[in-house]
């Protein structure tokens, strides 16, 4: 593989990353990055008016990471080359308002649970990761990873469900919004093969990631060869640290294609 070039699974401000679309050029290239996807939980960046744009000649893909479940099974996917149709802006406008009522209901639970009430911006974006962040800066003894184990996972006193869409509803809103769709992060569910399985249904799925040095890929490579499905990647970053997985300039070229940037 050669150097990464392109990064599409980046997260900023507008969910749960520390970038801003601004600080995201110098950022890009601090790494070698020449493309960078904008790919936000359940939310499209308000700033990216255009699928594809140019910031400090680098180019930005706007996208979105949108949770959905097929049966009890929770998967990501990875729209590309966003063009905001109402049936998306619909759908991430009540994702993100239920994104806020679920972060009021946990913050209650929080105070419930430790007589502390952490202070949280109730906003668009909002999600777990604010609300931990909150917990560790308030005067509650846990630090951010104790929040999360000990309140707000899953299976803790302080979790509160979210309203998430089918697969079927989620992968055609993004069809008819994006360039192309993807599977995000396979090898990262309870059950791969099952989620791989979801792709044939898709346009790609991501192979470049940063799991353990010692991941075994074998069953993305045979998915992709299964289902012709583009080959993505990206560093899933949510800090300021881009580039950890990608795309070189071969990799990249059929996305590319498919975004109109030949």
């Amino acid at each position: 593989m050669g150097m990464v070039v392109a990064d599409l699974h980046v997260h900023t401000t507008n969910s749960d990353g520390q970038l801003t679309l601004e600080r995201l050029p110098a950022a890009a290239r601090a790494a070698g990055i020449e493309t960078v996807a904008v790919t936000d939980h359940d939310r499209v960046h308000p700033d990216l008016d255009d699928p594809v744009t140019t910031r400090d000649d680098i180019t930005i893909v706007s996208g979105i990471e949108l949770r959905v479940e097929a049966d009890d099974l929770r998967v990501d996917l990875l729209g590309y080359g966003v063009s905001k149709t109402d049936n998306l802006t619909a759908m991430v406008e009540r994702l993100q308002e239920d994104r806020i009522e679920r972060a009021r209901a946990i913050v209650d639970r929080v105070e419930e649970e430790t007589g502390i009430r952490p202070e949280v911006a109730f906003e668009p974006g909002v999600g777990r990761p604010h609300v931990a962040q909150a917990i560790d800066a308030s005067d509650a003894p846990y630090d951010y990873d104790e929040a999360f184990e000990q309140l707000i996972a899953d299976d803790r006193p302080c979790y509160v469900p979210r309203d998430i869409p089918t697969f079927e509803r989620g992968v055609a809103c993004l069809a008819e919004a994006c360039a192309f769709v993807g599977l995000a992060h396979p090898l990262r569910y309870d059950s791969p093969a099952d989620a791989l399985e979801l792709a044939s249904e898709l346009d790609a799925v991501e192979l470049y990631y940063p799991y353990d040095h010692d991941a075994d890929t074998t069953s993305v490579r045979e998915a992709i060869d299964r289902h012709n499905l583009l080959a993505t990647g990206g560093s899933d970053a949510h800090d300021d640290q881009l580039g950890r997985a990608g795309l070189d300039d071969e990799q990249f070229q059929p996305l590319s294609s498919r975004l109109g940037l030949d």
